[in-house]
């Protein structure tokens, strides 16, 4: 099920990232440059069943190592360090990030050959699109 969502994907459009960012708490100057940055979102699978998302740009890039229902350490892009776990819930990757007694989601599903991520924190919601790219 996770396969669907092995290869690199371009983004092509984010929608409401800013008022997501304030709502995690992001300070203004990383968010000016997180409105401007357009990530590769490579996902790969080891033979042992261990996911490897990695987000790369040209400001940035950030990786994560996780088997499915393993909660693991994880610094973000925006150095906040959460306690993350990612589920497979209806075909989608679900993580769950908290810290400081808060909680984000996001859900990523692949529907008519795109990567739809939706960054959820409590009444805001941000859409980030990606496709394929190889």
């Amino acid at each position: 099920m996770v396969e669907k969502f092995v290869g690199t994907w371009k983004m092509v459009s984010s929608e409401n990232f800013d008022d997501y960012m304030k709502a995690i708490g992001v300070g203004f100057a990383i968010r000016q440059v997180g409105n401007r940055t357009k990530p590769n979102l490579i996902v790969t699978v080891d033979d042992r069943g261990a996911i490897s998302m990695k987000t790369h740009s040209t400001f940035k890039t950030s990786e994560i190592k996780f088997k499915l229902d393993e909660p693991f350490e994880e610094t973000t892009a925006d150095d906040r360090k959460t306690r993350s776990v990612v589920s497979l819930e209806n075909g989608k990757l679900v993580q769950k990030q908290t810290w400081d007694s808060k909680e984000t989601r996001i859900e990523r599903e692949v529907t008519d050959g795109k990567l739809i991520a939706r960054c959820i924190m409590g009444d805001v919601v941000a859409v980030r699109t990606y496709v394929r790219e190889a």
